[in-house]
């Protein structure tokens, strides 16, 4: 079964495809952003899937793909297109190849006109295609910089998306309206640019008359991204925190594992971690218990005292399932503190696992 998902990124309205193989476990992503690589990784993590190739459209130029750093975190191979020029890539792609994930596939199709580098990506069935910026809903990519020409892309357009079956699905790089998907049907009907009876020279006039601004972030992203994302000195990953063994969720909470806890706990002599249960007291003395040495802060108590929590000291939450104590990583990041984390699956996993617990008390 394929498994898909479809990922926003608002600052640029950029949309990052996942694209799974159930029976294999193997994915691809397709337009990751640098800033969402934790989210994509958590999401896949979750899933069960392993991510086997970064897929670009394009050298974009309002967004550095997360290429580099998702083949860093996880080995996945770079691709893009032969005529993007672009460093740093495993795999460059030319019209016709396919790009193999488990038991499913994808086809390219070079669709120049945006860019000279412009691919689109094709399901195995033609239930799907990723258009890139070459045909957005009800639009398409400008034609003004990086190689552009108004003519190319008519033609890659009509002959290599619109010829696509009527009811195959289009997925676009970016939409800012907040629209999701189209069809080759409705384009060819609807599209003001390059449907109905808008011939080349029709589209020509319209694209080079468009007098738009050039991207805010083109002069960072168009260099980055021509070495597929991976940082210099202007570019800065997000840490990842080093107090704990931590695992970001696809929900965006950092989480850490009862075990993983128990042994932080066991070695940190000092005290170093703060655990923090947020649930009523009568659970904190009841059947479940609680780890030795927590503090009872129930959460709807907890915003008007964190004062009383040492916002130097790293915090882990808990509660009953992990739901709860989620929440209370919200409201104390709220309140200014920067080293949080949620005990993953709560007291009832802690229990499960055998940890040692404490009866009674507050």
């Amino acid at each position: 079964m394929l498994v898909f998902r479809q990922l926003f990124d608002p600052q640029s309205s950029t949309y990052t495809y996942l694209l799974g193989d159930s029976v294999s476990g193997e994915a691809l992503l397709i337009d990751p952003v640098f800033e969402h690589v934790r989210r994509d990784t958590a999401l896949l993590r979750e899933l069960g899937l392993r991510p086997v190739a970064t897929l670009d459209t394009h050298v974009h130029a309002d967004h550095v793909t997360g290429a580099w750093l998702h083949k860093a975190g996880s080995g996945t191979q770079i691709m893009l297109s032969e005529a993007s020029t672009a460093a740093n890539a495993d795999r460059l792609l030319k019209h016709g190849d396919r790009v193999s994930f488990g038991t499913r596939h994808v086809d390219v199709r070079a669709t120049p006109g945006h860019t000279s580098g412009c691919l689109t990506y094709v399901l195995d069935d033609q239930s799907m295609a990723f258009t890139g910026d070459s045909l957005l809903i009800r639009g398409c990519g400008r034609t003004d910089f990086q190689q552009g020409s108004p003519g190319l892309l008519y033609r890659s357009v009509q002959e290599q998306i619109l010829s696509l079956p009527p009811a195959c699905l289009l997925y676009p790089a970016h939409d800012y309206r907040g629209l999701t998907v189209t069809s080759v049907a409705e384009e060819k009907r609807y599209n003001p640019r390059l449907g109905g009876d808008v011939d080349e020279g029709d589209f020509a006039g319209y694209m080079n008359n468009l007098g738009l601004p050039h991207p805010k972030l083109m002069d960072v992203a168009v260099p980055a991204n021509l070495r597929c994302g991976q940082p210099d000195q202007s570019m800065t990953p997000a840490p990842e925190p080093s107090w704990a063994p931590l695992a970001c969720n696809f929900g965006g909470i950092w989480e850490i594992q009862p075990v993983a806890l128990e042994e932080c706990l066991a070695n940190d002599h000092a005290h170093h971690i703060q655990v923090i249960d947020v649930r009523e007291p009568v659970e904190f003395s009841g059947d479940l218990g609680h780890i030795p040495g927590a503090r009872l802060l129930p959460l709807a108590e907890l915003a008007a005292r964190s004062a009383e929590i040492d916002k130097a000291r790293p915090v882990v939450t808990v509660c009953r399932s992990g739901a709860r104590s989620a929440q209370a990583t919200v409201l104390l990041q709220k309140s200014g503190f920067s080293q949080v984390a949620n005990l993953a699956g709560g007291m009832l996993r802690w229990r499960a696992e055998a940890l040692r617990v404490e009866q009674g008390g507050r």
